[in-house]
């Protein structure tokens, strides 16, 4: 035993002295690791669940396989928040058991004690996936179940009353997100149903009735509909709601992606305003996104940073996955139009360290690096300008890997190209350029990119038009250059350099 303890640590040793661009932090110096995102320790991790604020903290669980870095049989991991930025990585909250796998759901705050486990008791809906009546080839392999916990989520009991939502014979019957609807002093469930909406309600968490359907020939129908979410968001002082929707596939540029409605709710209807489709997110790596829950008037919002097209497969190796940076949503309008808004948290400038401005930067070729220092590690860049022109950010390294991100103003959309990103051989659709279009009427333009060691988040225009992506570079990326042969001039820039999470 002393011998393999003896081979398993020297092993461990020259594991990490080959780790490329050491970090501050041993546990979280792994190549590719990011720095101001959450990522498990170790093993697979994909939708952000159970998501609620109690007592000054957030929680975040998620769908988590910790014996290996593919999906495997899930458990709820849980991860824990002061901040929406600094994340500590707590035990597992949910095993699998004989009802099944724990798959996706939300958690809540039953103030008022309505399901009788105590007041103020946090309680976790869930589905389970039964693998043993899947193989049998009946459809009813997935049900909602409760847990409760009664010290803030350190310790959890699985109700015993479970499943408390049976499958009707639906094969896609999964991902509750619940929440307390005052008007009606009753909990409203919204249900992923295969292809569509199920709206349920329920006084006590335990009981549940059928309220309506929604979505069967509305939105994109590319792929099986998952992880919804209802909400209110206010514009101009009025309330509206707005119904998340993640698809997969099916999404604007391929594979999984966030759509969603904005409309009226009566407590048992939803009615959106108009049945076009938007997304939330227009990159290819933002998926399975929802808001947390119990966080009063603010609307908080983190999703899983990949993409089943290839998530399976990106080169990494002791864990796999990460989440977006935390993001607050709001409400605009563009003619008769209501779109959902997505900005970095403003808590993230916490981790802001030096920082460098400088006023009207005039194209075709501006070296920030050369200004403002070499790239290492993670930053983030925020531009203004007057008159918005075609434009393209480049990161990149000395191996001429790079990824480009901007507006080409010819066809009114922004981009992310990382088809020349480095490492992109794992999946054939990886090496691409992803679009949006760019919803704002004015001149103006802002834009916001919050970039990491192996991902880049961009939020133009207050938060109109947002995208995602990851990518793989051989080495880290160190310069930054702006380029327009469009006469784009920047008004203003602001760079900070940022803190990791891990110090």
């Amino acid at each position: 035993m002393k011998l393999i303890t003896l081979f398993l640590f020297s092993t461990l040793l020259a594991s990490c002295a080959s780790v490329k661009n050491h970090r501050v932090n041993s546990n979280f110096s792994d190549e590719h690791r990011p720095q101001i995102h959450f990522t498990p320790k170790k093993g697979w991790m994909n939708d952000p669940n159970g998501m609620v604020y109690h007592n000054g903290t957030y929680h975040l669980f998620f769908q988590h396989y910790p014996d290996g870095t593919k999906w495997g049989p899930m458990h709820w991991g849980h991860a824990t928040s002061k901040d929406l930025v600094h994340w500590q990585e707590q035990k597992i909250a949910l095993y699998p058991d004989s009802l099944g796998t724990i798959f996706s759901g939300s958690a809540v705050i039953d103030k008022n004690n309505t399901a009788g486990f105590g007041k103020n008791a946090m309680v976790a809906i869930f589905t389970h996936h039964n693998m043993e009546i899947e193989k049998t080839g009946s459809d009813k392999y997935q049900y909602q179940s409760l847990a409760y916990s009664l010290d803030d989520g350190k310790t959890w009991t699985k109700y015993n009353g479970n499943p408390v939502l049976p499958n009707p014979g639906i094969r896609d019957f999964r991902d509750p997100k619940v929440f307390w609807y005052e008007e009606g002093k009753k909990w409203i469930m919204t249900l992923a149903t295969l292809d569509h909406i199920t709206f349920y309600s329920s006084p006590d968490l335990k009981n549940w009735k059928e309220e309506s359907k929604f979505g069967k020939t509305i939105g994109a129908h590319g792929g099986v509909w998952e992880c919804p979410d209802l909400f209110q968001l206010t514009y101009n002082g009025e309330q509206h709601w707005v119904l998340i929707v993640n698809i997969n596939p099916g999404g604007p540029n391929g594979g999984s992606a966030t759509q969603y409605f904005v409309g009226d709710f009566d407590g048992k209807t939803f009615k959106p305003y108009q049945t076009d489709t938007r997304w939330l997110d227009y990159g290819p790596d933002e998926y399975a996104g929802v808001t947390w829950d119990n966080t009063g008037s603010r609307k908080l919002f983190i999703g899983w940073m990949s993409n089943w097209q290839y998530a399976n497969e990106v080169p990494t190796e002791s864990w796999r996955s990460a989440m977006t940076i935390s993001r607050e949503l709001g409400l605009n309008k563009i003619g008769n139009k209501y779109l959902v808004t997505s900005k970095p948290v403003q808590e993230l400038k916490v981790l802001n360290q030096k920082e460098f401005k400088i006023n009207t930067v005039s194209t075709p070729h501006f070296n920030l690096s050369e200004k403002a220092g070499a790239l290492d590690g993670p930053v983030r860049l925020s531009i203004t300008s007057n008159q918005i022109r075609s434009f393209t950010i480049t990161l990149s390294n000395d191996l001429g890997e790079k990824v480009m991100i901007g507006f080409d103003a010819r066809k009114n959309e922004y981009f992310i190209d990382r088809s020349a990103s480095g490492k992109t051989g794992f999946e054939k659709g990886f090496a691409a350029k992803h679009v949006s279009p760019r919803f704002s009427l004015k001149n103006e333009m802002d834009l916001i990119l919050v970039i990491d060691d192996a991902s880049v988040e961009l939020f133009a225009d207050d938060g109109l038009s947002v995208m995602t992506s990851i990518f793989f570079p051989t080495k880290n990326y160190t310069n930054i250059s702006i380029n327009s042969n469009d006469g784009f001039v920047v008004k203003t820039l602001t760079y900070n350099t940022m803190n990791s999470i891990w110090k």
